[in-house]
């Protein structure tokens, strides 16, 4: 068969996932509660239909149907998180035995279908006691993440060889400290500042307890979602502009994390409006002396900015906004349903700046993906018709293309999501599944975007 676009051997072809947005089971076999349980308590209005976290799609139960369904859409990885809260209620202590027999089960499962296990640790989901001790701003949180990871790798490394600290560790950051759309509901960036500067801390940490293991093969790394930040213009005005949202929210957790080193830069900023964390100075030491092995890169969506309008109003709280103000590009491509623009071109440019700026390190599009409401409009033939999903992968997977024919080091793609998951405060509004969930009775059936993703995986391109 002649392939167009074909990929290099040993591509990662899956799905990602995370802990809270597919187990359920909540409150059973012995879990604790994590910020979601509680927060979904006392403000359930918060949520999308008031659909909480409890059952989510049951994968706790289902997990045996499930990873036979991966292995027919043609996965040979797939990447999960492990939920704290259940692993270790309360975030410290005891273990919870239930919790390491369905995670072996599920490794386990995995492995027997030739599908790797890709393990993340932490995906937003804060054990809710360490949360009321001022989770990541407080420093004991961090030794008690160390010791949750520790025991992961003991439990679980002799299988799993590709582990990640964090997912998207910024979103903790912007949702539950400055833009309020996460637990705890704060807003204030000195605040936001420690949970960023600890939860890098954290994830050192774990990596620097990672290499005591030695595992065969194993690699850590941390997944980021990178949003290319684009001027409106090539003024020096919005240059800058873009300049600052990238310190911000890419920079940030990008080079400690693969550089062993903050930019400049931002610690200038900060320096300057007396926003820096309070830190130790044996900490730089270790940033730098425990970088990852690879790189999980989320991409969903370009920032594109603009030089300020107004200055900011110095009675309002400090904020990135600061420094520029977001920009709507006349004539974007858009997803209507979640109101985010689609601009294949910006997985591309940040691989070249992977390749170019961060040693062209080892990275795989560990998520990306299109969230639609209703799709139950595109059922023909008993199962619904996603060629919108289709349309963006294969567009996505092009620019990809380029990008490793131009020498990035990129070894796979997974889609968020393998089926139609609770998602945070959205609960089932945006499905994004290769698998559709019929949320009152569970049943998973196939979409028309997981019959031609197995081909793809099947023939490593198209």
């Amino acid at each position: 068969m002649d392939l167009q676009y074909k990929f290099p051997e040993g591509f990662w072809w899956g799905s990602a996932t995370s802990a809270t947005q597919i187990e359920g089971a909540a409150n059973e076999e012995g879990k604790g509660k994590n910020i979601w349980d509680y927060w979904y308590s006392i403000e359930s209005n918060r949520f999308f239909e008031n659909i909480g976290p409890e059952i989510t799609s049951d994968f706790y139960h289902k997990y045996e149907e499930d990873i036979k369904l991966m292995k027919e859409i043609g996965h040979n990885s797939f990447r999960l998180s492990i939920s704290w809260s259940r692993l270790i209620p309360g975030g410290r202590g005891n273990i919870n035995l239930e919790a390491v027999k369905f995670y072996n089960n599920v490794i386990d499962q995995l492995l027997a279908n030739d599908i790797e296990p890709i393990l993340n640790l932490f995906h937003f989901d804060m054990p809710l006691e360490l949360q009321n001790e001022g989770g990541w701003e407080n420093r004991e949180v961090v030794e008690a993440y160390k010791v949750y990871a520790s025991e992961c790798f003991r439990l679980f490394g002799d299988r799993v060889k590709t582990w990640f600290t964090f997912n998207e560790p910024i979103v903790p950051v912007e949702g539950g400290y400055l833009y309020n759309f996460h637990y705890p509901n704060v807003v204030d960036f000195k605040r936001a500042a420690q949970v960023a500067y600890n939860t890098i801390l954290a994830h050192v940490k774990a990596v620097e307890s990672f290499r005591t293991f030695n595992i065969e093969k194993g690699k850590i790394g941390i997944i980021l979602n990178l949003t290319p930040s684009y001027p409106r213009s090539q003024n020096s005005a919005d240059l800058e502009a873009a300049n600052i949202a990238d310190l911000f929210f890419n920079r940030s957790f990008l080079d400690p994390a693969v550089l062993g080193q903050y930019p400049q830069e931002l610690i200038c900023i900060l320096e300057k409006y007396g926003q820096l964390p309070i830190t130790q100075k044996e900490d730089l030491e270790l940033i730098k002396n425990n970088t990852v092995d690879l790189l999980g890169v989320n991409y969903y969506q370009p920032r594109r900015v603009k030089a300020k309008e107004n200055l900011p109003n110095p009675y309002s709280p400090f904020m990135p906004e600061w420094f520029f103000d977001n920009y709507e590009m006349p004539g974007r491509k858009m997803n209507p349903y979640r109101g985010w623009e689609i601009y294949e071109k910006g997985i591309y440019d940040i691989m070249i700046n992977l390749k170019k700026n961060y040693g062209n390190i080892e990275s795989f599009v560990s998520e990306n993906g299109l969230g639609v409401e209703n799709e139950e409009r595109f059922i023909k033939d008993s199962y619904i018709q996603d060629d919108y999903r289709i349309e963006f992968i294969k567009e996505h997977l092009k620019w990809l293309h380029k990008a490793i024919e131009k020498e990035c080091n990129v070894k796979g793609y997974h889609l968020w999501t393998f089926m139609d998951n609770w998602s945070w405060t959205n609960a089932y509004k945006n499905r994004y599944g290769f698998v559709s969930v019929d949320i009152n009775t569970k049943k998973r059936t196939f979409k028309k975007s997981a019959y031609w993703f197995k081909e793809i995986a099947n023939n490593n391109g198209f």
